[in-house]
């Protein structure tokens, strides 16, 4: 079992209520069964707020207004959906982020992971895939090894989906990965609001969209060129992986990429640019790579190493390093563009910049 901190539990929320500083970010690959790179989740531990989740959730969940008739039946009474409130919407995702008893004390990793994961589908050739059908609602995409491990995200935002039934499950997801990058100390995304949803498993992606954190570079190209994104896309992308870690049981690998994995920052380019790596075999049968001298469980995956050492990713790997703000914008811009994959906006769609709610 991967190993916790007391320190690093203190998220930027936190840290701002307790009146304390925080420095680091950490950073998140996933590799599911299939060994996605991507953020990870951990199992629920005791102590859980399920039960509230479902009270909510049977709170929201009414289908419509009823009346009573001069015969005191019911029927209903149709009534149109009213706007959403996104800044609500916004707010109340951020409101439950924060759990002691899951994972390192933060939903966020996982929420970023779900709206990556629901966006990274998009083939910019067959213009298939991405947020817009919120595909992993159905099989045999939810079963895909790569989204292993995010029926614990999507349960998570259903009370909210049931509070603000207008809101669609593509907005809500791509939503909540913005709220968890910003809650967590990163930067201001750009969001708007837009996505249908679909209707059926008609609208599933095939298998094996998603990177593999098992395989080299040229692999990873392949994925992210698929949707339409350059070197230095891709490598501020992975910065995403400042949160989160990796779990056996989801993923094949384990623990995290740093040593404070729900700040958002650029210490996951800090991190593989400034230690020494070496391999280690996993009980399972494979291998990653691990912090030579550290007794820590930080850990990078063989795809991630593969990319630090080509030579066109490095230099955005080494200026990510060396400059914070820099990481922060371009990684602002590559995630907005992520997010709105396969989307088919009609133009007029208002443009959203939300505030943190420690602002």
């Amino acid at each position: 079992m991967a190993f916790r901190f007391t320190t690093s539990r203190l998220t930027p929320r936190l840290a701002t209520r307790a009146g304390l500083t925080t420095a680091v970010g950490l950073s998140v690959y996933r590799a599911p069964a299939l060994r996605t790179m991507s953020t990870q989740t951990g199992a629920k531990k005791s102590g859980s707020n399920t039960a509230l989740f479902l009270g909510l959730a049977a709170l929201g969940g009414a289908a419509g207004y009823y009346y009573h008739n001069s015969t005191h039946s019911l029927a209903p009474q149709k009534t149109e959906s009213k706007p959403v409130d996104y800044e609500q919407v916004y707010k109340d995702i951020a409101d439950i982020l924060e759990d002691n008893d899951y994972d390192d004390g933060s939903f966020g990793p996982v929420l970023v992971r779900l709206a990556w994961h629901a966006s990274g589908t998009y083939d910019k050739d067959s213009k298939t895939g991405g947020s817009n059908a919120a595909s992993m609602r159905f099989a045999p995409e939810s079963e895909h090894g790569a989204n292993a491990g995010l029926k614990v995200a999507r349960d998570l935002l259903e009370p909210i989906k049931a509070k603000y039934p207008g809101i669609s499950y593509g907005d809500l997801w791509t939503l909540a990965g913005v709220v968890a990058i910003q809650e967590l100390g990163g930067p201001t995304i750009a969001w708007r609001p837009g996505r249908t949803d679909g209707v059926s498993a008609q609208s599933c992606t095939p298998d094996g969209r998603l990177p593999d954190a098992g395989k080299k570079e040229d692999h990873i190209r392949d994925i992210f060129y698929r949707m339409g994104f350059n070197d230095q896309e891709i490598v501020a992308l992975t910065g995403a992986h400042a949160l989160g870690r990796c779990h056996t049981d989801r993923s094949g690998f384990d623990g995290p990429w740093s040593e404070q994995p729900t700040i958002f920052s650029n210490e996951y380019f800090k991190v593989i640019a400034g230690r020494k790596w070496v391999k280690k075999d996993l009980p399972n049968g494979g291998w990653q790579w691990v912090d030579k001298n550290s007794d820590t469980t930080i850990m990078m995956l063989p795809a991630e190493i593969s990319m630090y050492n080509d030579k066109a990713f490095r230099p955005y790997f080494d200026l990510y390093a060396k400059d914070n703000d820099r990481f922060f914008e371009d990684f602002s811009k590559a995630f907005g563009t992520l997010m709105e994959l396969g989307v088919p906006f009609k133009g007029d769609e208002k443009v959203y910049r939300f505030k943190t709610t420690n602002a």
